[in-house]
């Protein structure tokens, strides 16, 4: 007993030593080395057994509780059953006797070590493990450590880790489930018994959802108030439900009487604090936290009651509950009726969270949610969401549910949320709903108009409200409050996703009222434009510059509030457009027009008077707001492209076509004096991005003879002086190439001009390419030469890449025209070598070229550039630009590399002749560089041409017959080039063996994608000399646990490959592959095999795969926890 006193005395020392901030990392080194060879030492339990027992040191009890925990959970197998008896019945004692004294997190860990056990042992050897635990729950005074054990239970049989086989965790799943009516009638009983101690005095009205409840405040019909003990037993039976519900599955079990409670209790989460005065404790102080749901003082009940944040925090455990079973999809039919039930409880809590009272106005409703925990009313949004995605089609036909108020109630309390956050919850809700909806009538056309009827004044409703919340002149408050700066990482501002999610309920509501919509919106569109097409007259010119004389504090808020607005509804007019293209073109085509004739004066007008250009008071609010507005109905008409393409064609087959000309001819006049260095790059960029759409989505014949096109052409070609930013040079060269590539619509070929187009193409390129062309060889340095080396490429690139998926005629002109840029290029990128940033560019445009002309560039010329290209790269060259990991020399190789990839996929032989030089480069240079290094780039693009190498010619290696495939004749495969075939297997399996876990999903893909195509895992050299290896490395990834994430991966490519020849894999591979597995005992070998039952279908294989990796864990955890010398039988 003195040596134990002494023990524990000199570990109490050292672990405040520890600890202690002055103790230095050696020290602490030296103490983990001792305290760890302490627990190591056969029976340091017992010793750890005292000292739980007699010390108050939280550092010497937790590492007491570490050493049971890792005896229990490592060692279990290797303890006497003597020791383990022991340890069955001290732990418990102890935990009863000091249960009330000890810190919750040392009462939480020995409550885990005494289940580990329960894991290990019951019902065999501790056969009493789960009846004392309801025991405790049954007992008034230790109920809530009963409800710990009982949640830990839960936790930790049902989900185990790895210390288990998998017959063990099944025999655990099935033993719990036999106790779950037992645990939940004691549940159910827990928290009834509560309820009805603390709400005797209060009548609940019955959960009807017919019944309005007027008059009645929330919060008055709930009791109460509730003792801090018996809140806290409620708030651990809801925790455990909590978890229960999360694996148990619906059954009889889950009784009405049990879903009431939790009902009762997610009342609590619709009471508001009440302010009353703090009951009195025994001592005579007020005690903070101790008020009474319903106002009234404790009537004489003893012990301390719960506050509004305890009352909260039950609200929102109850929620959790409900949500839990919520989330189940899969529900039996005998189990409508109970979710009925559910809903129609639920119903009556959304009628308490939005219930307001005719003489109080609508923003009590507000108020209150304000109020509540806001954790609780995300756990009702969640529940809401649940319902509408989950289970909205199982209970929309029952006559019970009344649907139509249900939305009435999810509309308030919508519009009611006191967050923008809570407010895109309820958004993406409406969202479910209308996706819904909308699926519901397409599948059920014949009675469209009585399903649309039942819903449309809800809808209706909805679309004016949404349109409302977008609106600063109705909202500008809280509309400022959104961040219009930041970027999120969908890079949108909280501004933009608000109005973004709120335009995607317009339009799904469009979908399906179109003409009300269209009705509710246009007028309140035409408010705002009539407010901006009236500010001409507010300009004063003068001599030396123009005015817009608006000057009143509230003038300008007016008109801010005014242009904010419309730049919202012109893009919720431009998200619109697609509702008036394809089949309802004609029906819907006096809309259309009567919208696109609006967008294009509104473009004309914002021209004309360029409103940016004006001077004005508060121009840090206004002048953007103006520039918003003008850019924006320049994306909204642009979003009307494709309607005005189908215009253009449907007008190609009438004679007059006044109506379609008018319209391009004034969006051009409109759009082309923005192309200005002068104009603001928002602006400008807009009006570039249409001019774009024009050219090729509308592409009318007369475009390019337009006197405002030409401008645009003369500005290009010959204004070097003024040369507008990059990113709108690009865009308006895309645009001008395009108006002279593209082939018109309707038109028949010879009514293409395709040789005056085709000269005014190649001029326009040679203008545009000049000074690139004059660039002096070699290089001057001259920094100007590299800005139009860059810059000409980026065009040139562009033009190039817009044209990719076009006719072979748009193409061949497009080459015609680029033909000495590309050999100047190709002149020029041997100088350049040494300087990554410009070899990047041109490699960019080469790779652009190889995409969309190979064709037309030539067999010989292709071939010359790609030598060039390989000549460059030597292996020297290639490890200076990888090893600069992230550096521009590393994107270099990445782009050589995809471009290689473009030439081995095409078709034909045309480029077969350099296949081994290709090879070569991948296998003999680039691999050895990047095989034991991180390189995840260009690593990626390597192993993608080398599948691009085996997939795209896989005749280069196997030279199968047509006879021989066809009469499956099991003749000796053709085979060449077998040497590198081999090496790419090699560097495919050695991918497996590293970290990089895209690179292993990537290429095990790529295996699959060779199996599936080529039969690579049945060939006969594959599967002689490497299906095996393969699986036996994939089956030790599984083991290792380094790639858990593609578990479902690589089991289906184990399948896969197992399935080549199951007989072999099952009698031969299985048994070699255990004998090689460290470890294990024989009859451990013995059983791992019997329980990999030879099944030949895919869910039965994976099942033994997965037994197979955990049980295998298992055994060697267990043998490694033995003593040595440990006889094995």
């Amino acid at each position: 007993m003195a040596s134990e006193e002494t023990s524990l005395r000199a570990l109490e020392s050292l672990m405040t030593e520890f600890f202690h901030s002055c103790t230095t990392n050696d020290r602490k080194r030296e103490i983990e080395e001792l305290l760890n060879s302490f627990a190591g030492q056969p029976g340091s339990w017992r010793h750890c057994l005292y000292f739980l027992s007699n010390s108050r040191n939280e550092y010497v009890m937790m590492y007491s509780l570490t050493v049971f925990e890792n005896l229990v959970n490592k060692m279990w197998v290797g303890v006497a059953s003597e020791d383990k008896a022991e340890l069955r019945s001290c732990l418990p004692k102890l935990l009863l006797s000091q249960h009330t004294l000890l810190p919750f997190f040392i009462r939480n860990k020995l409550c885990k070590v005494i289940v580990d056990i329960g894991r290990q042992d019951w019902p065999m050897f501790y056969h009493d493990f789960f009846s004392n635990t309801l025991q405790l729950v049954q007992s008034p005074s230790l109920a809530p450590l009963g409800l710990v054990l009982l949640k830990m239970t839960s936790e930790e049989l049902v989900c185990p880790r790895e210390d288990l086989s998998v017959a063990r965790k099944e025999e655990l799943k099935k033993l719990l489930l036999e106790q779950i009516p037992t645990v939940l009638n004691l549940l159910t009983g827990i928290l009834e018994t509560v309820w009805d101690k603390h709400s005797v005095t209060v009548t609940t009205p019955p959960p009807s959802p017919t019944s309005r409840e007027t008059g009645l405040m929330v919060g008055d019909s709930t009791p109460v108030g509730l003792e801090s003990e018996s809140g806290t037993l409620c708030l651990l039976a809801l925790e455990c439900l909590a978890h229960l519900f999360s694996w148990i599955p619906l059954s009889s079990s889950i009784t009405p009487a049990l879903l009431a409670s939790i009902f009762h209790f997610a009342r609590f989460g619709c009471q508001l604090p009440v302010k009353t005065k703090p009951l009195p404790t025994s001592n005579g102080n007020s005690s903070p936290g101790s008020l009474l749901a319903n106002g009234s003082e404790g009537q004489g009940r003893t012990g301390q009651m719960i506050g509004h944040a305890d009352r909260a925090r039950l609200g929102v455990m109850a929620m959790s509950c409900i949500n839990e079973l919520m989330c189940k999809n899969c529900v039996p039919l005998d189990f409508e009726e109970f979710l009925l039930r559910m809903f129609q409880q639920t119903f009556y809590l959304l009628q308490r969270l939005t219930n307001s009272h005719s003489h109080t106005n609508t923003h009590s409703v507000k108020n209150r949610l304000q109020e509540l925990d806001e954790s609780y009313v995300e756990k009702f949004t969640d529940f809401l969401r649940l319902f509408v995605s989950v289970h909205l089609r199982r209970i929309e036909s029952n006559t019970q549910f009344p649907l139509v108020e249900f939305l009435a109630l999810l509309f308030k309390y919508t519009f009611n949320q006191p967050t923008h956050e809570g407010y895109l919850a309820c958004l993406d809700i409406w969202s479910i709903f209308l996706d819904y909806l909308t699926t519901k009538i397409r599948s059920r056309l014949a009675d469209r108009d009585s399903v649309l009827n039942r819903y449309k004044d809800a809808l209706v409703l909805l679309l004016r409200e949404v349109l409302n919340r977008i609106q600063f002149r109705l909202n500008q408050s809280q509309l400022e409050e959104l961040d219009d700066e930041t970027l999120d990482d969908d890079q949108q501002t909280e501004w933009q996703r608000y109005l973004r999610q709120s335009l995607e309920v317009v339009a799904r509501v469009m979908e399906l009222l179109p003409s009300q919509t269209f009705s509710i919106l246009f007028p309140v569109l035409q408010e705002d434009l009539d407010i901006y097409l009236g500010l001409q007259q507010f300009i004063v010119t003068t001599r030396t510059n123009r005015r817009l004389n608006i000057t009143a504090e509230a003038d300008c808020r007016k008109l801010h509030c005014a242009l904010r607005d419309l730049s919202s509804l012109l893009q919720a007019v431009g998200r619109l457009a697609e509702f008036f293209t394809g089949d309802v073109f004609t029906a819907r085509f006096n809309d259309a027009l009567a919208i696109v004739q609006r967008l294009v004066e509104v473009t004309c007008y914002g021209s004309q008077i360029s409103l940016y250009d004006v001077e004005m008071a508060v121009p840090s609010v206004l002048k953007p707001d103006l520039i918003d507005v003008h850019a924006q109905s320049l994306a909204a008409l642009q979003a009307y492209s494709h309607w005005l393409a189908q215009f253009c064609s449907e007008v190609q087959r009438q004679q007059d076509q006044t109506q379609f000309v008018d319209l391009i001819t004034s969006s051009m006049a409109a759009t082309t004096p923005l192309i200005n260095a002068k104009v603001p790059e928002k602006l400008l960029v807009s009006a570039c991005h249409l001019l774009v759409s024009m050219a090729t989505t509308v592409r009318p014949v007369f475009l390019v003879s337009l006197p405002a096109i030409q401008n645009v052409f003369n500005l290009i070609t010959e204004n070097h002086n003024h040369r507008l930013p990059q990113e709108a040079h690009v865009l308006v060269c895309r645009a001008l190439s395009n108006m002279l590539l593209l082939p018109w619509p309707s038109l028949p070929e010879a009514e293409q001009q395709w040789p005056s187009r085709s000269t005014s193409h190649a001029r326009l390129v040679s203008t545009l390419t000049h000074q690139y062309r004059l660039l002096p060889r070699p290089p001057d340095h001259h920094t100007n030469s590299k800005v139009v080396l860059q810059q000409t490429l980026c065009v040139l690139r562009d033009v190039v890449d817009s044209i990719s998926g076009e006719a072979t005629k748009s193409r061949q002109i497009c080459y015609q025209s680029l033909q000495e840029s590309v050999q100047v290029t190709l002149a020029l990128f041997p100088l350049y070598i040494q300087q990554p940033d410009v070899t990047d560019e041109m490699l960019s445009f080469f790779l652009t070229l190889f995409q969309a002309l190979r064709v037309q560039m030539g067999v010989a010329f292709t071939e010359q550039i790609i030598q060039t290209f390989l000549s460059m790269f030597t292996r020297d060259q290639l490890a200076v630009s990888i090893l600069q990991e992230g550096s521009a020399g590393s994107k270099v190789v990445e782009k050589f590399l995809k471009i290689l990839q473009v030439v081995v996929q095409e078709p034909g032989q045309t480029f077969k002749p350099m296949l081994p030089s290709i090879l070569s480069l991948c296998m003999e240079q680039v691999y050895p560089i990047v095989a034991e290094r991180s390189c995840p780039d260009v690593k990626a693009e390597m192993f993608e041409l080398l599948f691009q190498i085996l997939h795209q010619n896989w005749r280069f290696f196997f030279k199968t017959s047509v006879l021989s495939s066809v009469q499956r004749s099991g003749a000796e495969e053709h085979m060449e080039n077998q040497a590198q075939f081999i090496a790419a297997m090699q560097a495919f399996g050695q991918s497996f063996l590293q970290p990089d876990i895209h690179i292993f999903k990537q290429n095990l893909r790529y295996l699959e994608i060779l199996n599936s195509k080529h039969k690579l895992y049945h060939r006969k050299l594959f599967r002689s000399s490497m299906l095996f290896h393969f699986i036996n490395v994939l089956l030790q990834v599984l083991l290792h646990k380094s790639h858990d994430l593609l578990q479902d991966d690589i089991t289906l490519a184990l399948y896969n490959m197992a399935a080549v020849d199951f007989q072999a894999f099952y009698s031969s591979f299985l048994p070699e592959f255990l004998n090689g597995c460290q470890g294990l005992d024989p009859h451990q070998r013995t059983t791992l095999a019997r329980n990999f039952t030879p099944e030949r279908d895919l869910p039965s294989f994976s099942q033994g795969v997965y037994r197979l990796v955990n049980d295998l864990r298992f055994y060697r955890l267990c043998n490694g926890s033995l003593p040595p010398g440990t006889l094995k039988l």
